[in-house]
C-alpha cells in the first residue's frame, strides 16, 4: 500500500515537473491541441484571402509547418496590425509568424527567437511620378505605410532594429507626412489614383511590392532599397521553454528543407537564409 502510494506520488510530482518545464505557452498549446498564430489578413504574398476565402501565403504555410512539427492543429487570428504589434497578448495568441521586424521598441514586449526571412525596404511611387528618386526626395511628401509598422518608425526617424544597434539607420530626408493605413492594399489603391492625389509614395518591403509592380503598370520602384529588414517570429516575453521549442522547430524546418521550399513556392527564391 505504502509503495503504491509513493509510486503514485512520484508520478504526480513528475507530471507537475513536466508541466513546469513545458512553460505556460507550450503547456497551453499541448492542452488545447492547437497553435494560435496571429497575422495580417491582407499582406500578400505572406498572408491573404485566396479565391476560396481562406487564408493563404508564405506566413500561413510556415505556421502550418510549425503546427505539424508540434503535432497540433493550427488556428489563425487576424486582428489589426496595431493590436498585433502592441503585444501583451495575455495568452490570446501563442505566436506571431507574421513578418514582424524585430525593433528595439518591440523587444520591450516581445522575444524574437528566430529570424526566418529577410527583405529590403523600398519606396514605391506612381509610375507617372518623376519627383522621387531616393529617400531624400521624400521630404515634405505624404508617404503611406502600414500603421504601427517598422516603416512608420523609419519615417519618424526612430527605428532601431533589434540586434543591429551597432549599425544605425540613416535618414536622408527632412520631415515626412506619414499616412498610416490598416494594410498595404488600401495604400496601393490610393497611390494608383495618381502622383500626389492622395499619396506621394508608399514605403513597404520588396517582396510584397514587386508582384504589384509586375502586375500593375501604375506603380514603380523609386531608387535603391533603403535598408535590409530582418523578419522574425515574435512570442510573448519571458517564456524560456517556449522560446527554446520555437528555436528547435525552426532549426528542423531549415534542416529538412521545408522553409526553403515554402519560400520558393511563394517568392520564387529562397529568402529564408
Amino acid at each position: 500500500m505504502k509503495t503504491t502510494l509513493l509510486a503514485a506520488l512520484g508520478l504526480t510530482l513528475a507530471s507537475v515537473c513536466n508541466l513546469a518545464l513545458a512553460g505556460p505557452t507550450l503547456d497551453r498549446i499541448e492542452k488545447n491541441g492547437e497553435l494560435v498564430n496571429v497575422l495580417m489578413e491582407n499582406y500578400p504574398p505572406f498572408s491573404f484571402l485566396n479565391d476560396q476565402n481562406q487564408l493563404d501565403g508564405f506566413d500561413v504555410d510556415v505556421a502550418k509547418a510549425v503546427a505539424d512539427k508540434l503535432g497540433v492543429k493550427l488556428r489563425l487570428e487576424t486582428p489589426s496590425w496595431d493590436v498585433i504589434a502592441a503585444g501583451r497578448w495575455n495568452g490570446r495568441y501563442d505566436i506571431c509568424i507574421c513578418s514582424m521586424t524585430p525593433s528595439q521598441a518591440r523587444a520591450q514586449v516581445f522575444d524574437f527567437p528566430v529570424t526566418y526571412y529577410a527583405s529590403p525596404a523600398v519606396i514605391v511611387v506612381n509610375a507617372s511620378d518623376d519627383r522621387i528618386h531616393s529617400a531624400k526626395d521624400l521630404s515634405g511628401l505624404k508617404v503611406g505605410v502600414t500603421s504601427a509598422s517598422s516603416y512608420e518608425g523609419y519615417l519618424n526617424k526612430d527605428l532601431v532594429i533589434e540586434g543591429a544597434e551597432d549599425k544605425p539607420l540613416t535618414y536622408p530626408f527632412d520631415a515626412v507626412q506619414v499616412a498610416p493605413y490598416d494594410n498595404d492594399t488600401v495604400a496601393f489603391h490610393d497611390l494608383a489614383l495618381g502622383a500626389g492625389v492622395r499619396l506621394d509614395a508608399i514605403l513597404t518591403n520588396l517582396v510584397t511590392a514587386q508582384p504589384r509592380i509586375d502586375q500593375d503598370k501604375r506603380f514603380k520602384l523609386a531608387g535603391d532599397a533603403l535598408y535590409a529588414e530582418p523578419n522574425a517570429v515574435a512570442i510573448e516575453k519571458d517564456d524560456a521553454e517556449w522560446r527554446a521549442k520555437v528555436e528547435s522547430v525552426f532549426a528542423e524546418l531549415r534542416q529538412d528543407g521545408t522553409l526553403a521550399a515554402i519560400s520558393k513556392k511563394w517568392i520564387g527564391s529562397d529568402i529564408s537564409q
